[in-house]
């Protein structure tokens, strides 16, 4: 009993209170998130010590040794140099480039993380989109659907597919197995209706495309050196998350020993006092807010399932299907689309984690429960896709645009996205029938 009361009619309001304000986003969602985390302490549903061993910390060093990477990273000019290389590579043609830099965009959101991906190459497409002097808004919506459907392929691509790794003991591997085969299936789908759509009216000058194929590819490359040591620790830290198999190391302790090694090298050459300045700087750019929301998160959905409500919300979801594990998976494939479309994927799919959990005994061991994991990944991930609210990236790619005067609202992401998500999750309706339940 907490405060006179089952623990459960106190947890359920604190965890319905604190996602309802995430919702609305009138306050910063890292501070709603742990305030919500500090209401199950006070009011007794979680002890101090219980409240820490709920947060997942593989999760909380991965995601911050992942920023720390890309930010030293960045400051060689890396990812200028491949959205210019884009452009080259397909002559400035808009068709191609709407392929190419979509392609981009998804490939380095799996081997980094889709918001800091859409941040660094939204920009970039913003200044050719004017060069070539075709209208950004496609080239910008391809990207925050390339940088969905390529997070979702691998471990550190998508902050729910963290999440999940994490919880369901799927390494970086087993990503690449179960979810990157649909991933490009998908991504090829749309780019293929994106084309007909867009991709073939549109056009641009000779003088433009000219002007775009003289420019110095490398001179985007400020740093030489930093850019080779960044693309040799990246190298050494996706080795260490194909490896876990053998060397027992988490993906969180691999990023930041990546992350830390990378300043290192950075700094090696700098007096004292530049080095402390450049690690300030490198620490400041991490996403703190986000690290702070997972924190919080963690707790608040740590306190729900201490009650038991997520075991018996499992028991009558087996009850509800009959044990079907084709039923279930559809219903976790098309409920956690519709639902990470109207709210971020982030908290749904922490509140999804312990329900499967759950459900492993009833569906008769945590080996069955493989294609109700990919289900929560595809429909988190692609329905993500949906509104402009139902994913980071896609907001803020909408901030960016905004900010430089081009329409990226709610209704005019959602009318062209709504329908190409719906298709996707179609798509992965048959490729989870086909590959697991058939």
């Amino acid at each position: 009993m907490t405060i006179g009361m089952p623990p459960v009619y106190l947890a359920l309001p604190i965890l319905i209170i604190t996602y309802i304000l995430i919702i609305i986003d009138r306050f910063d969602r890292s501070v709603i998130a742990l305030l919500g985390g500090g209401a199950m302490v006070v009011s007794g549903v979680l002890s101090q010590d219980a409240a820490v061993k709920g947060i997942d910390f593989n999760t909380i060093g991965l995601l911050t040794g992942m920023m720390l990477l890309v930010s030293i990273a960045r400051r060689s000019g890396v990812f200028e140099f491949l959205a210019i290389w884009s452009v080259r590579s397909v002559n400035g043609s808009p068709a191609g480039l709407l392929c190419v830099l979509s392609a981009v965009t998804a490939v380095v959101s799996a081997l980094l993380d889709n918001v800091t991906t859409v941040l660094l190459v939204a920009p970039v497409t913003l200044s050719v989109a004017e060069r070539l002097k075709i209208p950004p808004f496609p080239f910008l919506f391809a990207e925050v659907l390339a940088s969905n459907f390529g997070g979702t392929a691998t471990l550190i691509g998508d902050p729910p597919n963290i999440l999940i790794g994490s919880a369901a003991g799927m390494d970086f591997n087993a990503f690449l197995l179960h979810l990157a085969p649909i991933a490009a299936i998908v991504m090829i789908t749309q780019l293929a209706v994106l084309h007909l759509q867009w991709g073939r009216s549109m056009s641009t000058t000779a003088a433009a495309q000219a002007e775009v194929a003289e420019q110095n590819i490398w001179a985007c490359i400020t740093d030489i050196r930093l850019f080779r040591h960044a693309m040799c620790v990246f190298a050494f830290v996706l080795l260490g998350f194909t490896t876990v198999r053998y060397t027992g190391l988490e993906p969180g302790t691999i990023a930041l020993i990546g992350g830390a090694a990378l300043m290192l090298l950075e700094n090696l050459m700098h007096p004292r006092e530049k080095q402390l300045d450049n690690v300030a700087s490198t620490y400041g750019e991490v996403d703190w807010i986000t690290i702070f929301f997972f924190v919080g998160l963690f707790i608040v959905v740590r306190g729900v399932q201490s009650t038991g409500a997520f075991a018996w919300l499992a028991q009558n979801l087996t009850d509800a299907t009959h044990g079907s594990l084709a039923l279930t998976v559809s219903i976790v494939l098309w409920g956690s689309a519709i639902l990470s479309a109207v709210v971020d994927n982030i908290p749904f799919v922490a509140a999804m984690i312990p329900v499967i959990h759950a459900l492993g005994p009833e569906m008769g061991s945590d080996a069955a429960t493989l294609p109700l994991w990919v289900a929560l990944s595809l429909g988190a991930c692609f329905g993500g896709n949906g509104t402009l609210i139902g994913a980071s990236a896609n907001l803020a790619v909408a901030g960016i645009a905004q900010r430089a005067g081009i329409p990226f609202n709610f209704v005019s992401y959602t009318r062209q996205a709504l329908p190409l998500t719906v298709i996707s999750i179609v798509i992965s309706h048959i490729y989870l029938w086909l590959r697991y339940l058939h």
